[in-house]
C-alpha cells in the first residue's frame, strides 16, 4: 500500500499550480482570490475584483497585470500610496509571498501574493477523485486503511472543490472502498441540529434521511464528541433493542464526528462543550453485515479519518462561502454602477449662486442621490435617501430621481411633487422601502422654497448664525393620504445653505461616538471642509452609510 500511495502522491501534487492567488487577510478573516483574469482591479469601488474598505484607499487604487509570464502591481495614482513589503511602489514585479497594502499601514489588513495555491476546477477535481477511488489497493489492507488512503490523497488534491462535489465523491468512494451498504454525511446547521447533506447506497442511488438511520447513535456521537464504532450490534444488548437497528437489521454502524480545524487535538474525543461546538458534521456508515474486529492500527487510522474528512469538508465550505461572496460582489457591482450614474450630476452654472456637491460611498451600496436642476431660471437642489441598501435601493433611487427631475422641469409645485412620489411608493407596496428627501428651490432674487420629507434638516448660515428650519413632513411612502407643506425664506448675499445625508451626522468614530448635529453646525458655521472634519473625527473607522453634501452660497442677483 505504501508504494501505491507514494505513486499517486507524486503524480497529483508534484508540481505547482499555474494560477497565482491573492490571499486577503483582515484581522482573523482570510479570503483567497485566484488571479485568473487581468487586469485584476483593486480599490474602494464595489465593482473591483478586490474591494478595499479602508477609507484611506482610493476608489481606483491599483491593479495587477500579467506581462511576459510575470505579474506586476501598478499603483493608479492613489492618494495614500501602495506598499509592497512595507515600501511604497508605483510599479512592482510580484514575487511569491509579497505583502501588499493599499493606502494604510494597518497590520490587520493586507494581502499576500502567492504562487502555487490555485485550485483545479471542481469538475476536474471530481474526475480525478473518481480515478483515485477506482485504484486497486492490496487485498490484505483493512477497509479503514483503504479509507484513510483515499482521504489523504483527496484532501491534498481537492482542497478547494465545490462542497457538493466533495461530499458526493467522498460518500461514493467510501462505499466502494469499504464495502459498506450505505453512507451519509450530516452537517451541523446554525441551530446546532444535524442535517443530511449527502446519502448514497452501494448502487449509487440517492438516499434521504429516514427512520432506518440510527439517529440515536448519531446523537451519541454528537453528545460525546467521540467516535462510535459498532462492528456487531447483536453483541450489544443495549443496542439490539433500538428501533432503527431492529427495523433495518443493522449489524455494523460507524459514526465519526468531523471536527473543525480550530479544535485542539487534546479536546477531540472529549465531552467538553468546546469539543461539541467544534463538530462540523458526522460521517455515518452502516451495513447489515457484521464487520471483523478492528485492530489497534485500524483504530489509529480511524482517528485520522475524521480529521482528514473534516478538513476536506471545511475547506470546501470555505470555497463555497467565497463563491457566494463573489456572487454578492457582482450584485453590489450592479448597484454601484446604478448609484454612480445617479451621482454623475452636471452642476449648472448660475450667476446668482455658487454650488458644490460631494458624495463618499461606504462599503455597502446605499440609496442616496442628489441632483441639481435649472428650470425656468430657478435652481432646484435635491438630496434624497432610500431606506435600505443594495440593488433594490439603488434601483428605487434611480426611479425616484427620474420622477422628481421630470416634474421639476415641468414646473410642478414642490408639495405636489412630494404627494405624487408618496402615492407612487404607497401604491407599489414596496414593503419596508420609503424615502426621505430635501428639495430646495432658489430664485435669482434670493427667495427660496424648501421641502423637507423626514430628512436631516438643512443647515443655513445667515448673519454668522445657524438657522435650521423646523418645519417638516412625513417620509415618502408611509401614508397614502399624507399632506405636504413647504417653507419659505429669503437668502441674502453671502448666506449659505448646506444639505446633508444622515451618513454625515451619524458618522461614528472607533469609540462609537456620533459626529452629531453640534459638530455639523459648528463646521458649517466656520466654513470648514465638512468631509475633512468627518474623516478626522472617524479616526479611520469605515463609514457605515453614504456621506453626501450639497452646499450653496448665494451671491446676489
Amino acid at each position: 500500500m505504501a508504494t501505491q500511495l507514494s505513486s499517486v502522491h507524486n503524480t497529483m501534487v508534484g508540481g505547482p499550480q499555474e494560477v497565482p492567488v491573492l490571499l486577503r487577510i483582515e484581522g482573523d478573516k482570510q479570503q483567497a482570490l485566484p488571479l485568473n483574469h487581468f487586469p485584476f482591479t483593486i480599490g474602494r469601488r464595489a465593482e473591483k475584483n478586490l474591494v478595499i474598505t479602508d477609507p484611506m484607499a482610493s476608489r481606483d487604487h491599483a491593479e495587477i497585470v500579467q506581462m511576459g509570464g510575470e505579474y506586476y502591481l501598478l499603483d493608479l495614482g492613489s492618494k495614500h500610496g501602495t506598499f509592497v513589503n512595507g515600501a511604497p511602489v508605483k510599479r512592482h514585479k510580484l514575487s511569491n509571498n509579497d505583502r501588499l497594502q493599499f493606502g494604510s499601514s494597518n497590520d490587520r489588513s493586507f494581502a499576500i501574493f502567492q504562487w502555487g495555491t490555485g485550485a483545479p476546477a471542481s469538475s476536474a477535481a471530481r474526475e480525478l477523485l473518481s480515478q483515485i477511488s477506482g485504484l486497486q489497493v492490496e487485498k490484505e489492507a483493512s477497509d479503514l486503511e483503504k479509507l484513510a488512503f483515499f482521504l489523504e490523497v483527496a484532501r491534498k488534491l481537492n482542497s478547494r472543490g465545490a462542497l457538493d462535489d466533495v461530499l458526493v465523491t467522498l460518500v461514493e468512494a467510501t462505499l466502494r472502498i469499504t464495502g459498506a451498504e450505505r453512507g451519509f454525511v450530516f452537517l451541523v446547521q446554525k441551530d446546532s441540529e444535524l442535517q443530511l447533506a449527502v446519502g448514497r447506497n452501494s448502487l449509487g442511488d440517492e438516499l434521504r434521511d429516514d427512520s432506518t438511520i440510527s439517529h440515536s447513535i448519531l446523537k451519541d456521537a454528537m453528545t460525546s464528541a467521540s467516535r462510535v464504532i459498532i462492528t456487531d450490534t447483536a453483541s450489544h444488548s443495549d443496542l439490539a433493542a433500538r428501533q432503527s437497528i431492529v427495523a433495518h437489521d443493522l449489524r455494523t454502524v460507524i459514526c465519526m464526528p468531523l471536527f473543525r480545524s480550530n479544535i485542539a487535538q487534546g479536546q477531540q474525543q472529549s465531552q467538553s462543550p468546546e469539543a461539541q461546538r467544534a463538530i462540523n458534521g458526522v460521517l455515518y456508515l452502516d451495513s447489515r453485515l457484521a464487520s471483523r474486529g478492528l485492530s489497534s492500527l485500524s483504530r489509529d487510522i480511524l482517528n485520522t479519518v475524521a480529521t482528514e474528512a473534516a478538513a476536506l469538508i471545511e475547506t470546501a465550505q470555505l470555497a463555497q462561502s467565497e463563491q457566494n461572496a463573489r456572487l454578492y460582489q457582482k450584485e453590489l457591482a450592479i448597484a454601484a454602477t446604478i448609484q454612480q450614474r445617479l451621482m454623475t450630476v452636471v452642476i449648472p452654472e448660475v450667476h446668482f449662486a455658487r454650488l458644490r456637491a460631494r458624495s463618499l460611498p461606504c462599503q455597502e451600496i446605499g440609496g442616496d442621490f442628489y441632483d441639481a436642476v435649472l428650470a425656468d431660471g430657478n435652481l432646484y437642489l435635491v438630496l434624497a435617501d432610500i431606506c435600505g441598501k443594495g440593488v433594490s435601493a439603488a434601483i428605487l433611487a434611480s426611479i425616484l430621481q427620474g420622477m422628481i427631475y421630470s416634474q421639476l422641469v415641468s414646473h410642478v409645485p414642490l408639495a405636489e411633487i412630494a404627494s405624487a412620489v408618496n402615492r407612487f411608493l404607497c401604491v407599489k407596496k414596496l414593503g419596508e422601502k420609503y424615502a426621505t428627501c430635501n428639495v430646495l428651490k432658489v430664485m435669482p432674487n434670493g427667495e427660496c422654497e424648501f421641502l423637507n420629507c423626514g430628512h436631516v434638516p438643512a443647515v443655513r448660515v445667515a448673519d454668522r448664525q445657524i438657522l435650521r428650519p423646523s418645519e417638516g413632513n412625513l417620509p415618502l411612502g408611509l401614508i397614502p393620504t399624507a399632506e405636504f407643506e413647504t417653507y419659505n425664506f429669503v437668502l441674502k448675499p453671502g448666506d449659505r445653505i448646506v444639505l446633508v445625508s444622515d451618513g454625515v451626522n451619524e458618522a461614528q468614530n472607533n469609540e462609537g461616538e456620533f459626529f452629531g448635529d453640534e459638530r455639523l453646525e459648528s463646521t458649517v458655521l466656520a466654513g470648514q471642509d465638512l468631509f475633512a472634519a468627518v474623516s478626522d473625527f472617524a479616526q479611520g473607522a469605515p463609514p457605515s452609510d453614504d456621506c453626501t453634501t450639497v452646499e450653496l452660497e448665494y451671491l446676489g442677483e
